[in-house]
């Protein structure tokens, strides 16, 4: 009777087991070095919808697919090698894989790269700077991984563009500034750590966050629960921008009721970096909480705060180069001893975030989110209203001033370069003295340093949903909605000695603030200009992918209403009537629509493309003529057009990984606008008929193309040494004659303008890097965690940025309105040729250590960047101080170019080492 009792029972239970077996895919994910699980591990059946990723224990399941057959299981990490494993789903068969392991990728460690993405240049104002867009850290793709650490230091842009034609999300919403469109590198630096979590899609791709941009959508989840649980304390040492970082960082994982933390505290400092008093010092604080409600929500809140001040540097003339060499910078003195720069950029903008999460069900997912950005951006600089230029490197101290005198001045061209070499930086004594004279005598300052203040206040609140209808399908949507309200105005932050500042143009005797005549403004007032800038911008987006065995395709749509507002808090005398209160409001209705299709005509041999027209709102920057005078609003403003196509081929097998792409990017309707001191003007519009002038050079209508091929191959020829090589070819040009005019308060015409008609820019080179660059490389990474590569990078056709204002009727025409009598079209060719600079080989070394102590890992990493040490420019632009034949012929005959381009240059043989310990 028990054996038939027992029997029955063993029965009962594996009929019970049967009936509960269903086929999830579930499994657990290690590191391969500490034998730790690993969160936030993506995990992807492929040609499919179906994904996961892993908990903080390092679990994930995929539950009941209704698909059936042979697959292939692809497991990826940002900073790890990808692994795909085949594996075979069937109906009512629980598939079960432990303890897949993961190692890491060490050549392309993130603790190097984030520096250079996030701590260097990219913290300039100028747009030759603005050279990675979108690229925090190393994709999967050869080619983006080598564009974003290989070329960075050379200020190449993918595809000619910058970063504001891709889009930053963190937590889902999007970070670029509604001023420019670029993203705020300055707002979340020195917290590498916690940005680790991150999803990217390149180019036209689809997101299943945000529409995206022409070159992708970078998303960082600062979600707490989806921290890998432990710390890490970083030390680096460098010569690059600052010399010393130290980082600390832990996460929690899930602890008890639910709740998780992550924390990131950091400082990076130091007295110089590779250019002349370049000072750094900033420090950079991060938290996140979250708390699961319940099985199907949880709130998290994110905090950021990363408050930097850094020293700039100048571009040089050649002379100037010529004379001091290449780490020599005008922005800076001695006072007392110390380098005193005069021009830093100073940034504290918190950021606060509050997400919702809510698994509706297995297939539908709510993410809501709030965010609040406030604070100070602000850039120092001198101004001297009764005083001479104390630039160092202005024109009438060098050498070239007195050699460009119809009768050369040697012993003042000797004088000036002997100075120059030997004392040629700011004289902060020289301006006390002058001050202190003045205040003795009852005067105003005659020097003042003060800062260019944006304090920004911005709300974004938007809802994110991804649904899947089955395993094939995808729906995406999301709804946004930020409003900004942007003060933006000077501030004196140091009267040097003076008693008072009066508010009043110098150059012109305009009164700054027409309501508070001739006032006396002293340290912490504000001065010059004052206004706000509102904008509210509501956009909407959904998309649907579908993903089968041999062919993957997607459709996205997005629409989004734009506007800006201008409010004058001074009256500016020379704009009296359009200077104070509100502008007219301006509205832009964009939309966009973009597509693609992979067909993967084998396991190896995949194609993939894709094609978008959208239609987006001018940024801030790029809609006011000069905001900081008047409410003018550049003349036939309307939205930007750009139409974009991208085609790839991939190949796929045990030993190489490629992928080639041909792209074209049409874009039409931007605007550009430059500030700069013109001579040479021709017209009668120019108060007291001068031919000089302080002015806003407003380029509007531009068109231009880009298009190009870029080549990724990897050979792995043994499991631990492997070969690279990266091309990018394109041709970016201008491709029409966009119109010109200028504004000025100097000019007597009623809204301050001058129209300069077309300027030929037709067929002249897009500036901002290289337009051409081959990389070809190798990386070892030895089975006992130690690794070695080296990279050979040649870059070519990199351009001048070239001056619109010469290339129009301006450069020809005397006052008279007939061409110059001595104008010869030969010259004037080679005089507006635009210059291409030489060519250049940078080459790269980088390795690395990792070990284990019981509990503690500790890892070693070093770089060095330009091993041979060569010189080379990155970029440059022509000045507009030239603006006619006449004065540009003479120029280019002096001895020495006057008012020759100014250009910036790539870093000598520079170090990066990085010591970390994780728990």
């Amino acid at each position: 009777m028990e054996k038939t009792i027992l029997a029955f029972c063993c029965v009962f239970i594996v009929f019970q087991s049967v009936l509960s077996q269903n086929q999830d895919v579930s499994g657990s994910v290690k590191d391969a070095l500490s034998f730790q699980p690993l969160p936030n591990v993506s995990i992807q059946i492929e040609s499919t919808n179906l994904s996961a990723e892993t908990s903080a224990s390092g679990a994930f399941k995929i539950k009941n697919p209704t698909i059936f057959g042979e697959y292939v299981l692809h497991v990826s990490k940002p900073g790890y090698v990808s692994k795909r494993y085949p594996i075979i789903i069937s109906e009512g068969v629980p598939l079960h894989i432990d303890d897949m392991f993961l190692k890491i990728d060490a050549t392309s460690s993130q603790d190097l790269y984030t520096i250079v993405l996030t701590d260097d240049e990219l913290n300039e104002d100028t747009s030759a700077a603005d050279n990675i867009s979108g690229l925090l850290q190393a994709s999967q793709d050869v080619f983006q991984r080598t564009a974003a650490f290989e070329f960075s230091g050379s200020f190449f842009k993918i595809r000619g563009l910058d970063s504001s034609e891709g889009k930053l999300l963190i937590n889902g919403i999007e970070m670029n500034s509604m001023f420019n469109g670029r993203m705020q590198w300055s707002n979340w630096g020195g917290i590498n750590d916690v940005l680790r979590n991150q999803e990217f899609g390149f180019g036209l791709a689809p997101s299943t966050l945000n529409f995206g941009g022409v070159l992708g959508t970078t998303n960082i989840s600062t979600r707490a629960s989806k921290y890998r649980e432990g710390g890490r304390l970083t030390y680096t040492s460098s010569n690059r921008s600052y010399a010393n970082r130290l980082m600390a960082s832990y996460a929690s994982g899930l602890v008890k009721n639910g709740w998780a933390y992550a924390l990131s505290i950091g400082r990076r400092w130091g007295h110089e970096g590779f250019q002349d008093a370049t000072f750094y010092d900033a420090n950079s604080f991060f938290i996140s909480v979250e708390k699961k409600l319940n099985q199907k929500q949880a709130l998290n809140f994110t905090g950021i705060y990363t408050p930097n001040r850094r020293g700039k540097s100048s571009p040089n003339t050649q002379e100037v180069f010529d004379l001091r060499d290449i780490k020599y910078n005008e922005y800076w003195g001695f006072q007392d001893g110390e380098k005193r720069n005069s021009r830093v950029k100073d940034v504290a903008q918190p950021i606060f975030m509050l997400s919702h999460y809510w698994d509706i069900n297995k297939d539908t997912e709510l993410q809501t989110n709030l965010s609040y950005t406030f604070g100070k951006q602000g850039h120092s600089r001198l101004d001297y209203p009764g005083g001479g230029n104390p630039s160092p490197a202005y024109y009438q101290k060098l050498p070239s001033y007195y050699l460009a005198k119809p009768e050369p001045d040697y012993t003042n061209a000797y004088l000036s370069e002997h100075e120059f070499i030997n004392n040629g930086q700011i004289d902060w004594n020289a301006m006390y003295d002058a001050n202190i004279t003045n205040a003795n005598q009852g005067l105003e300052a005659a020097y003042v340093q003060y800062e260019d203040r944006i304090d920004d206040n911005q709300f974004t609140i938007n809802s994110i949903i991804n649904m899947a209808l089955n395993d094939h399908i995808l729906l995406s949507g999301s709804l946004n909605y930020s409003h900004l309200i942007s003060n933006n105005f000077a501030e004196i932050t140091d009267l040097l000695g003076a008693s008072g500042y009066l508010n009043v143009d110098a150059f012109d005797g305009w009164q700054y603030d027409l309501q508070n005549p001739n006032a006396i403004i002293g340290e912490g007032g504000t001065i010059k200009y004052n206004y706000e800038m509102h904008a509210n911008v509501i956009s909407a987006f959904a998309q649907a992918q579908f993903k089968y065995n041999t062919i993957d395709y997607f459709m996205a749509v997005h629409v989004n209403h734009t506007n800006y507002q201008r409010e004058g808090l001074f009256q500016n005398e020379a704009f009296k009537d359009n200077s104070i209160g509100k502008s007219e409001a301006l509205n832009f209705l964009g939309y966009g629509v973009k597509g693609g299709l992979t067909y993967k005509y084998t396991a190896k041999h995949v194609l993939d493309i894709h094609a978008a027209y959208l239609t987006k709102a001018p940024n801030i920057q790029s809609s006011f003529s000069n905001p900081r005078e008047n409410n003018n609003v550049v003349k036939d403003i309307s939205e930007e057009r750009v139409l974009a196509f991208d085609a790839s081929y991939i190949f796929r097998s045990r030993l190489i990984t490629s992928k080639l792409t041909g792209f074209y990017i049409d874009k039409r309707g931007s605007n550009e606008i430059g500030f700069y001191y013109a001579d040479g003007l021709t017209s009668a519009g120019i108060e007291f008929n001068e031919t000089s002038a302080f002015v806003q050079e407003v380029l509007y209508g531009v068109n231009t193309l880009h298009y190009g091929l870029e080549l990724g191959i990897e050979a792995k020829l043994i499991s631990s040494f492997k070969l690279k090589a990266v091309a990018s070819s394109g041709q970016y040009t201008y491709n029409n004659n966009p119109n010109l005019y200028l504004t000025s308060s100097s000019f007597v015409t009623q809204d301050g303008a001058i129209e300069f008609g077309e300027s030929n820019l037709k067929n002249y080179k897009v500036a901002g890097g290289p337009q051409s660059a081959f990389s070809f490389g190798f990386e070892y990474s030895d089975p006992d965690y130690w690794w070695f590569g080296a990279t050979a990078n040649y870059l070519m056709r990199t351009y001048v940025d070239v001056s619109p204002l010469t290339r129009t009727s301006n450069f020809y025409l005397d006052d008279d309105g007939l061409p110059f009598n001595d104008y010869d079209e030969d010259v004037a060719k080679q005089l507006l040729k635009q210059e291409r600079f030489n060519d250049y080989l940078v080459v790269n070394l980088i390795g690395g250590k990792s070990w284990k102590f019981g509990k503690y890992y500790l890892g070693l990493f070093v770089s060095i960047n330009n091993l041979l040490d060569n010189l080379y420019k990155t970029g440059g632009f022509e000045q507009g101080r030239n603006a006619n034949y006449r004065e540009l012929k003479e120029d280019n005959e002096n001895p020495i170019r006057v008012f020759g381009p100014k250009y910036w240059y790539g870093r000598g043989a520079t170090y990066f080492a990085n010591v970390n310990v994780r728990f």
